[in-house]
This record gives structure tokens, sequence and C-alpha cells, in this order.
């Protein structure tokens, strides 16, 4: 309950409405009963006392009770129903925001170490369990309790003796509740885990299909899915065989204490201590009370798994946000100081120290693996440094309100990402306010606003899951054009023509250049002849600065750069041949 409670974000009518409507509803599930009991004593009395008349006024008064009583359970029900159900999948449906807007707000570093398919657990089957708990399980389960209860009160008052021996096997079963709750979370653990591998593996075959048939692996890779589904499957037996067992234990254990109640009823009678109609009173009630009782169990066993659901979102849900609080700073200079950085323990940038003035280019050059692409990363705030820090305008970047932060920064990525959507929104997916006018600037200017018209849709052409139904060169000039239209100051760029045909590099490359003017732009650099005029250029080695200055500079200090620039030109010129 503390887990559900904290789920709907410490709003407790949230789950006492639907608690209370449902212990209303349950006391009033139970007055057929008690009219059925009073019947029983009305019938019984010209039987037992030969000189008492049936009185039929009595009856008559149970039997308008009993209309009264089936009113008054409909009138309960359509609240009781409405804030279950509803409150339950509106939680749910809160719930699923604030967890992305959660994970928004988290570093990059922190998302890109989690396993994408265990988020994606936890945002659908999780809250999935949350639905059902709030809906279903927790009314079930206070139903199943209050009634019980009731009887229990109601019936010692009648017998204190009886009603005893009718619940003498509960503490045992609650034993072996507080007993197999360690083994319930383990195997809840394990089937959790099955369930986001067999997620993992289907998305990943799925992704990966044209692949995947392309070299004639579909049998391999169906087995790998075949396997976590049959591991899954295994979970799921296991899981569901353990709360079987505990429930088929303890519900003939609980049945017990009706023969006991009987025992102790007949002996009672044999002794003339307890009446016939008292004695009827309990065996009508005592055939049904167990049924709640063996409900509660069972809803408080898949309870048990739920809460291990409502655990993993808390814990996801404390994790902590990036913060800071200053303004954005007003000038866009930006300074490394001695800057470390290091994945799993693994060093790769050494005191990496270097000045960038407003409004100019600066090109990081380097072989692979020399944090080039680390940079760019640490810039944008997706990490923070382990060692130095990082200043926009002289404001240290880990102080500054990350969505304050974020305006000022573009990305263009070499791996562009578009959405399933159209041209226009995913253009515009950095300013929703823009117009049509404004998005078909922007387009003209990444030289993309000819391919967009000549489509069937123009703008409103869907670009399918990643934008599959564009070339690359296409998704690249898309991509520009929406960091375009966000208008920041400062652009990182990880240069987009390397992989790309003369004809898309041509245009490209031409997107870039309107996107950097007048901007402060830091480039990865993977053909050199594209930054030549750069304003300065800081190549790396190892993940340490080796040199920095402009192309001119550079090759006249005949070091790394100058023995990049010539394999370069070397590779151009075969190509010619």
């Amino acid at each position: 309950m503390k887990i559900l409670y904290n789920i709907t974000g410490g709003k407790p009518n949230k789950l006492i409405k639907p608690i209370i409507y449902t212990i209303i509803a349950n006391i009033v599930y139970m007055l057929p009963f008690g009219f059925a009991v009073f019947t029983v004593g009305i019938l019984a009395e010209p039987f037992i006392n030969p000189n008492i008349t049936l009185n039929t006024t009595k009856l008559w008064a149970v039997f308008i009770g009993l209309i009264i009583s089936m009113i008054i359970m409909f009138l309960i029900e359509i609240p009781a129903y409405r804030h279950s159900y509803r409150d339950a999948y509106m939680t749910a449906a809160e719930g699923r925001a604030e967890l992305a807007e959660h994970l928004r707000k988290l570093p990059i570093g922190y998302i890109t170490g989690q396993d994408l398919g265990n988020l994606s657990n936890m945002m659908m089957s999780d809250f999935t369990m949350i639905e059902h708990g709030m809906s279903h399980v927790v009314p079930s389960l206070i139903g199943s309790l209050v009634i019980p209860i009731i009887a229990f009160i109601s019936l010692s008052f009648i017998d204190l003796r009886m009603s005893f021996a009718m619940f003498c096997a509960m503490p045992f079963t609650l034993i072996i509740i507080v007993l197999t709750s360690k083994l319930q979370k383990t195997f809840g653990q394990k089937l959790n885990a099955a369930n986001v591998n067999a997620s993992n593996r289907l998305q990943e075959y799925l992704e990966g299909i044209r692949i995947i048939k392309s070299c004639n692996m579909i049998g391999d890779k169906a087995n790998n899915l075949d396997n976590a589904f049959k591991d899954l499957m295994k979970e799921s037996i296991r899981m569901e065989g353990l709360l079987q067992s505990i429930i088929l234990t303890i519900t003939p254990l609980l049945r017990s204490g009706l023969t006991v109640m009987i025992y102790v009823g007949i002996y009672l009678l044999i002794g003339g201590k307890m009446s016939i109609v008292t004695f009827s009173i309990f065996l009508i009630i005592g055939t049904r009370i167990f049924d709640p009782l063996s409900e509660a169990i069972t809803n408080f066993a898949v309870l048990r798994y739920g809460a291990q659901s409502g655990e993993r979102i808390i814990k996801f849900m404390n994790e902590e946000v990036m913060i800071g609080e200053e303004t954005s700073p007003k000038n866009n200079d930006i300074l490394f100081e001695n800057v470390s950085f290091a994945y799993d323990n693994k060093q790769v940038l050494k005191n990496i120290s270097t000045n960038i003035n407003a409004k100019t280019l600066t090109a990081l050059v380097g072989k692979s693996g020399s944090g080039k692409s680390t940079i760019l990363k640490l810039a944008a705030r997706f990490y923070d440094p382990v060692e130095g820090r990082i200043l926009i305008g002289g404001k240290d970047i880990k102080n500054i309100e990350p969505e304050e932060l974020f305006k000022k920064i573009s990305m263009v990525f070499q791996d562009v990402y578009l959405f399933q959507d159209t041209i226009r929104n995913n253009i515009g997916f950095g300013r929703v306010d823009a117009t049509q006018a404004e998005i078909e600037e922007v387009s003209k200017k990444a030289c993309c606003h000819d391919f967009i018209m000549a489509l069937p849709k123009g703008y409103d052409t869907p670009v399918g899951e990643g934008g599959c139904t564009l070339s690359g060169g296409e998704k690249q000039r898309i991509s520009i054009a929406r960091a375009m239209l966000k208008n920041a100051p400062i652009v990182l760029l990880d240069e987009a023509t390397a992989s790309l045909d003369p004809e898309n590099e041509v245009d490209v490359q031409k997107a870039i250049n309107e996107l950097v003017k007048d901007r402060t732009v830091i480039v990865i650099a993977h053909r050199l002849k594209t930054i030549q005029k750069a304003d300065n250029i800081i190549v790396l080695d190892k993940g340490e600065i080796v040199e920095e200055g402009n192309h001119e500079e550079l090759i006249r200090s005949n070091g790394v750069y100058f023995k990049l620039w010539n394999l370069q030109q070397k590779y151009n010129d075969l190509k010619l041949l």
C-alpha cells in the first residue's frame, strides 16, 4: 500500500476513496446474508417454541429490507467502480508521463548505461501491474478482508467460542505467507529479467531483420528469440507454480476451521450449551466465509508480485536528475579547464584545456577513439567531467539550469534519427510554435525544400520509423533544417558528409555552411578538406590535445595533422585513378 501511495504522487485520495467505497460496498453486500440469518431465526421460532406463531410481519419487513439493500448495492457500486477503475488508469497514465519527463531530465550518460528493454518494460508492463493492482487487486483484497472481519466481530457477539473455532487456522496461514515472501520476491525478479530479455531479443530481431536475412542467419537469431521466449515461459510457470502452491496450501488450511467449528458446535449442542438456531447461523455463514478469505490470500500474493513493479518505478524515479540554478549566460565562449573523463574507469580524455571563442568554428581531428565525440557530449552536458570543468559565457555548465543550457545548443549527429511523423513535425520538433513559412525558409537554406515538395504529400509526408523512407542525405538535410529552426547560438556538429555520395555531400555541405553562420561551432572533422577554413583545429590523440592551430599553422608544424592531411590527399589521388 505504501508503494501504491508513492506511485500516486503522495495523493491519498486516489487510494482512500476507492478503498472507502469498496468497504461500504462490501458491507452492503453482507446485508442479504444478515437478512438470511434473521429469516432463519424467524422461521425457527415456531419450531423451538410451539406457543409462538410465525411472525409474517417480520418476514415482510425482512423482504422489504432485502429489496432496499439490493437498491443500495446498485447505487454504491457505481461510484465504487468509477473510483477504482478511473483512478487506476489515470494514475498509470500520469505515472507514465511523469516517468517519461523524469527520463528526459536524467543525464544521457545514465540513460545510455541502462537496458532499453528494462526501461520499456517499466513504462508498459510495470505500470500495467499498477493499473491492475489499483483497479482489481486492492479493491478485491479490501473487500475480501472486510467481510471476514465484520463476520468475526458480529459472530463473536453471538458465540465467541464458535468464532474462534471458525478462524483458528488464520495464524498458520499468516506464517506461511511471511515465510514464502522472500521466495516470491526472488521468483518475481527472475520473471522480470526474463521479460526484459525477451523484449530485447524481439526488438533486436525486428530491427535487424534485413541484416539477418541478407546474411542468411535467420535460424540463429530466431533461435535466440525462441530461447528468450522459452525462458520467459519457464519463469512464468515457476512463478504461477509458486503462487498456486501457496494458495493450494493455504486454502484447505483455512477451510479446516469449518471442520473445527462443526466439531465444537456439536460438542456444545450435546452439552446443551448452544441452541440449534445459533449453530445453524454459524453453519450458513461458515460455508461461505472462507471463499472471500481464500480470495484475499490470492490477491495478497498477486499484490506482493505487483509491489516489485512499484519498487522498480520508485527506484528509477529517485534517480538524481540534472540540476542547475543559474540563468543562461549572455555570451557563447566555451572554455574547457583541465577536463578529464572516463567510461567505466577507462580514461578517455586527459586534462583537456582549450578556449573556443564565440562565433568561431573549431574542428576536432584525430583517429577513431581519440576522444572527439566525448568532447561534443561533454559540451552538451550529456555527461559531466570526472575532473575539471566546462564553462559557457564564464558559467560552469553544471550550474546552468538544464532547460536554459539546452536552448543554447543544437546538435547534428552523423547518425540522424527522425521521429515516425511528418517531415513538417520533424523539422519543427525544436520549435512547436514555428510557422509554415519559417519551416520552408530553413528547408530552403538546408537544401531540402525541393525534394520535400517533390514528395506526394510535401511537408505532410510521413518519414516512417527512424526516417526509413528517406535517403541518408535527405535525412541529414532535414536534421540540419531542424537545427537551423531552433536557432541556437552554439552548434555541435558530427560532420555529416563522411558517408555520403558526392551529390548529396555537396548539398549537405551547403546546408552546414548556412547552419554555422554567426554561431559558435564545434565540429568533428572526418574529411580534412572541409575544415581548411576553420578558425581553430584541435588535434587529439589518445584523449589528449597534441596540436592546436589553424590549417596553415598545423601544416607548417609538420606534426600529426600534417601526416593525416597527406594520407587523405594520397587517398583522394588514388580514387581519381
